[in-house]
């Protein structure tokens, strides 16, 4: 499929969840395919040149590590204006972004306790920010893939 898909991962190392569920429903891969981690430093904050690094397994797939400052607000379009001066090549109007969206739902088998604590979890992770403006993506460009977490 022509463009580029980017996939958000927390893991440095695994494939990405919304990578493993577009594959497996539609069936496609884009031209190129990168699967970003964003880390936050334990510096306030990290220097440009130390910011990107790109790892090309071939001319379909990249891993791209983007480090910010635990004081800086990721920004992922300037980052990936950072990988442009690295020598990757990508059109941001021509970009998809991926990202895994996890619903959490209540199991069936907790105690009192457990209970209270579970929807207490439940309900702190829906009012946690949302994946596309805390990582300034442009909400035109992002996909979000689902999955249902019981716990």
């Amino acid at each position: 499929m022509p463009g580029t898909a980017i996939f958000l991962t927390s893991d440095v190392e695994g494939a990405p969840t919304a990578l493993l569920h577009s594959l497996k429903h539609y069936k496609v891969l884009h031209e190129q395919n990168v699967i970003l981690t964003v880390r936050t430093s334990t510096s306030p904050r990290v220097p440009d040149d130390e910011k990107v690094t790109i790892d090309a397994y071939n001319e379909l797939f990249f891993r791209v590590v983007v480090t910010f400052g635990f004081m800086e607000s990721p920004n992922i379009p300037k980052a990936l204006a950072l990988a442009r001066k690295l020598g990757w090549k990508f059109d941001i109007m021509s970009t998809s972004f991926f990202l895994s969206r996890r619903s959490l739902k209540l199991g069936t088998k907790s105690g009192m306790l457990r209970f209270w604590q579970d929807r207490l979890f439940i309900r702190l992770a829906r009012n946690a920010s949302d994946a596309t403006e805390y990582f300034h993506i442009p909400t035109g460009r992002v996909v979000e893939i689902g999955t249902q977490v019981i716990i």
